[in-house]
């Protein structure tokens, strides 16, 4: 009886059986390379989605992260505590031109709805207290402002750029996100799903490029 090495004749010419180990390692080799290559595809393909839809696309629908700022104005923030209130989270910076656009906005409607149970929060990043400070006098922001030195509440909500804005429900989870410089419209009509408890069911998401920027 032959092993698989033996040589074989056919015609005048000797053939030699390759081991079956050796096809193996072919056929194994080929289908590593296709799945390399579809992996490759796939990470260019999730590297085309612009800043604007990495900027805390994954937090939408799942529970708001907890934290809590050291105020601007004094005293602390702590999310937690605002359970059963809708909380407006606003990531900004002294140097984005469209946080500087949507600042009045925010604080005017703020002061609309603050005596409706609507939390708003600003969370200062890669910025300078000196900055900040002189930004919220300019704007008369009067609601709550906090810088993120750490970085930490940045990396917990995925932010990548500015301004970000996240709707957190009353039960505290993140039912909406907007990219970019929002517009008294979305803001208003989003907040006003808030305080009625609606779910939203689709377009949970919208962003303003052109009123965005990527964070240095």
């Amino acid at each position: 009886m032959r092993s698989p090495c033996d040589p074989v004749q056919v015609g005048s010419r000797r053939l030699k059986r390759r081991p079956l180990s050796r096809k193996v390692t072919i056929i194994v080799g080929v289908v590593i390379g296709v799945v390399a290559l579809v992996g490759l595809m796939a990470w260019g393909m999730a590297n085309r989605q612009p800043a604007t839809g990495r900027s805390g696309f994954t937090r939408v629908g799942k529970p708001a992260p907890d934290f809590a700022l050291t105020l601007f104005g004094g005293g602390d923030f702590q999310l937690a505590q605002q359970r059963g209130k809708p909380v407006i989270i606003n990531f900004w910076a002294s140097w984005c031109v469209p946080c500087r656009e949507e600042a009045p906005l925010l604080e005017r409607t703020w002061r609309a709805y603050r005596d409706k149970g609507v939390v708003f929060v600003g969370v200062d990043i890669q910025d300078s207290e000196s900055d900040a400070r002189a930004y919220l006098r300019e704007f008369n922001n009067t609601y709550p402002n906090g810088p993120d030195f750490s970085g930490k509440v940045t990396i917990d909500y995925g932010v990548v750029g500015i301004p970000v804005t996240f709707f957190v429900s009353k039960d505290g989870v993140i039912a909406r996100r907007f990219v970019g410089a929002i517009s008294e419209g979305q803001l208003t009509g989003w907040i006003e799903e808030l305080l009625a408890g609606v779910t939203p069911t689709d377009g949970t998401e919208e962003s303003n490029p052109e009123g965005f920027r990527q964070l240095r």
